[in-house]
């Protein structure tokens, strides 16, 4: 008996001919990680959930929960035999319940949890307090949404799936909710899958992100890794951090692009010298210098609060993003000419 919690072992999940997920395996090995399923939408990734909970038949291949398996292409376990739950993104809640009455359905579908938190202090955690006696017509989608969320934990499931949790729910809101319930889902050892298109949310509250592309498990890793280390063309331009410009292999830790120059740091993956291949730049990979030879104009800035990135076109119009600290002693404009520190150096060199 396999002594991982989850596994998925070469399943194909499909809702039609389009939304589909083909051949996929992961494994969560130990209960109370968080995982989250990146990808645009329409790509799968809702089926995937409800084919976990048991609401659609798995196309082949095995899901097994704490070593049972629970879906194969001859099996499906009934859903309220799974211990599952499912918190969808739109509304699901019952319609002749109120907020309180809907949120303790959840307590009574698992009458012999040890969950630690109350229906009141849920209703504080996630700002309900005002809502209890209203009904779902009476509420809005992100109340709704929160409410769903109150329900899900009380069941304190074996496997908590979450569906685009907080996409309903203003920023100012949003940024608490992740770490209140993170803290929640961490305190009580609740494993949890969670459906986003937000890369920032999934990096802040997933142990390991998976990215969906092109009916596909494309990448399975921690956070750091999808982002620094992305394995695709695929996985870069999904997450847009960065570009990709052409330069050739120089020699065992260099690289030579001919607007940019010389470029150094360390091979992800050993290259051929003398070989062409696309370097994946990021934001803050290039180091902003005033004296620098190496001048480029900015096209474009976008203020994040804490830094600018600056996008800057060469000579040859190719586009590059640039992070620069937002107390930086100046502010570049539009049109302005902005110096690269030479050699650009790069910790790692992805190159594909």
């Amino acid at each position: 008996m396999s002594s991982n919690f989850l596994e998925i072992d070469n399943a194909t999940f499909a809702a039609s001919t389009k939304n589909k997920v083909n051949n996929v395996s992961l494994t969560i090995k130990k209960e109370g990680e968080i995982v989250c399923l990146l990808g645009p939408s329409g790509i799968g990734k809702t089926t995937m959930l409800r084919t976990i909970a048991g609401l659609q038949n798995l196309q082949s291949g095995k899901i097994t929960l704490k070593g049972k398996t629970i879906s194969s292409k001859d099996y499906n376990l009934e859903p309220e035999k799974r211990n599952i739950a499912l918190c969808f993104q739109d509304n699901s809640l019952f319609p002749h319940y109120n907020v309180l009455d809907n949120i303790n359905i959840g307590a009574k579908r698992n009458k012999n949890s040890k969950f630690s938190y109350s229906d009141n202090d849920l209703i504080k955690i996630l700002h309900l307090e005002d809502l209890k006696d209203k009904y779902p017509h009476e509420i809005s989608a992100g109340e709704a949404q929160r409410v769903s969320l109150a329900r899900s934990l009380m069941s304190k499931p074996d496997l908590l799936l979450l569906d685009e949790p907080f996409s309903n729910i203003d920023q100012s809101l949003k940024d608490e909710l992740q770490k209140r319930i993170k803290d929640i889902l961490k305190e009580l050892n609740i494993t949890t899958i969670a459906v986003t298109h937000d890369s920032y949310e999934a990096f802040y509250l997933a142990d390991k992100c998976g990215i969906i592309l092109d009916q596909s498990l494309k990448q399975f890793d921690i956070p750091y890794n999808i982002y620094h280390y992305p394995n695709s063309i695929d996985v870069v331009k999904f997450l847009n951090r960065g570009i990709l410009i052409d330069a050739e292999v120089t020699g065992n830790d260099t690289l030579k692009n001919h607007e940019l120059g010389t470029i150094k740091g360390k091979f992800v993956k050993k290259q051929s010298i003398g070989s062409s291949v696309k370097l994946l730049i990021q934001p803050e990979d290039l180091e902003h210098d005033d004296k620098s030879n190496l001048i480029l104009e900015v096209v474009d800035r976008k203020f994040r609060g804490t830094n600018f990135i600056y996008t800057l076109k060469t000579k040859g119009n190719q586009i590059i993003p640039v992070f620069v600290h937002s107390h930086h002693e100046h502010q570049h404009k539009i049109k302005d000419k902005f110096g690269i520190k030479t050699p650009i150096y790069v910790d790692h060199l992805v190159c594909f």
